[in-house]
């Protein structure tokens, strides 16, 4: 019995709603075209209870044992606190495995769980938008070598809706408890209510991996989604961002290059400041300050504090340290000062193809329509089914001769997956031939 069929036997997690929907047929309910289902039924309380916070060496190895010697995927989730501390790292693990159940994990207690990924090596991982949790599961020790991304599954089915929340509901027919996905996970002790939810968001992930797993087996993209899910699995680290303080919300109102240089030096200023104090650089200073800042290049502390986003709260300390930041930015050299734009290494912006090479732009928009025609045909986004930027790259420098052959090497060259090269190289054969 799974875990859902388990729990919709238990009458304390009911509603008058009526049984959880039955997997069993051709499509999952909640599938695109799909009847409706019966009323969805809350999932209140955790199989098992809420386990008890894993947070010493002892009972780490204890919880290592016990999913090592599990059966089949396990579940993994982890709890991040953006928004309120510098970075984004792990606060709290969930993982269940069947004959382990649940397990919540305090990272900050036990930093190091390398030996736990090391017992799952093997093991499918099921993870909801794998990419956005990867990252911080890494940084403790734990990576995948198979995975299953239930978010992603969902996109290339179809489903309009594919938070983890809607997925469960519109797919197994329950109804998660989401209130508390924006907390700040570094809060210790963690509240009980905080460790029902976190518990809950993958008591049933195994089971939405298996009625996903079927219903993309009944549109022929299983295949497809294996290809993507070990995509993610064997991708290397992120590269560093360069020159991260150029995603400032607000940049584009900054056009002169002093201007420029206030925002680096207000933003690097911001960062180091967040980070030896671990929190979010917005609670330290927000972008909208730096770009009044910015905009304004301030004269003296007294000018700064006049500005929006250094009021009267904001400490003489603070101000100068802030003020001290524009005035390094006002004695650079022209030499010193950042470029207006990032260097382009890939096709100029969409918007300056009809007077740069209006053939490439003419190239482009024929590609567009008929990827978006043929994703809409195969009922999934058009950025899964191929990156708009691998589309502007194929069409702005297409290959010398388009045939088959060429456009589906160009496609491979640029990372498509197989499955994507299958699909999408005859429209755009068609569409370069125009």
């Amino acid at each position: 019995m799974t875990d859902a069929q388990d729990t919709a036997a238990d009458i304390s997690l009911r509603t008058t709603g009526g049984a959880p929907p039955d997997d069993g047929g051709s499509s999952v309910t909640g599938a695109p075209n799909s009847e409706p289902g019966p009323e969805p039924i809350p999932l209140l309380e955790p199989r098992e209870g809420i386990p008890p916070v894993i947070a010493d060496d002892e009972s780490l190895a204890e919880v290592i044992a016990a999913f090592a010697a599990g059966s089949g995927p396990v579940a993994v989730d982890a709890e991040r606190a953006s928004g309120y501390r510098y970075g984004q790292r792990a606060y709290l693990v969930q993982l269940r495995r069947e004959g382990a159940g649940t397990a919540l994990i305090d990272p900050v207690a036990c930093p190091d769980l390398s030996g736990l990924g090391e017992a799952l090596s093997g093991v499918e991982w099921v993870l909801h938008a794998a990419t956005q949790d990867l990252p911080c599961l890494r940084e403790i020790g734990m990576v995948p070598t198979r995975l299953f991304d239930t978010e992603l599954a969902g996109r290339l089915a179809g489903f309009p809706r594919v938070g983890l929340g809607a997925m469960v509901e519109g797919v197994l027919g329950f109804v998660l408890e989401k209130g508390h996905s924006a907390v700040d996970w570094s809060t210790r002790p963690l509240p009980e209510p905080w460790l029902r939810y976190a518990a809950l968001d993958v008591e049933l992930l195994v089971d939405l991996r298996d009625a996903l797993e079927k219903e993309l087996d009944r549109q022929g993209k299983l295949e497809w989604a294996q290809q993507e899910f070990d995509a993610i699995a064997s991708a290397p680290p992120p590269e560093p961002r360069k020159d991260p303080w150029r995603r400032t919300s607000g940049m584009h109102k900054v056009r002169r290059r002093r201007q420029l240089a206030v925002v680096r030096e207000l933003w690097q200023t911001r960062d180091r400041n967040a980070q030896r104090r671990d929190v979010s650089p917005g609670k330290v200073l927000s972008d909208a300050a730096i770009v009044e800042a910015a905009l304004a290049v301030p004269a003296n502390v007294h000018a700064l504090a006049a500005l929006n986003g250094f009021g009267h709260r904001m400490g003489r300390r603070q101000l100068e340290q802030w003020q001290a930041a524009v005035d390094r930015a006002k004695a650079m050299s022209d030499a010193q000062l950042p470029q207006p734009g990032q260097p382009v290494t890939g096709p100029p912006p969409p918007r300056a193809w009809a007077d740069k090479d209006p053939a490439a732009a003419a190239r482009l928009s024929a590609a567009r329509t008929a990827v978006s025609a043929l994703a809409e045909q195969l009922t999934m986004p058009q950025e899964n089914l191929i990156t708009p930027d691998t589309v502007r790259r194929v069409c702005w420098e297409p290959p010398a001769v388009v045939d088959a052959q060429s456009v589906a090497a160009a496609l491979a060259g640029l990372g498509a997956r197989p499955w994507q090269v299958e699909q999408v190289t005859p429209v755009l054969v068609a569409a370069l031939s125009e």
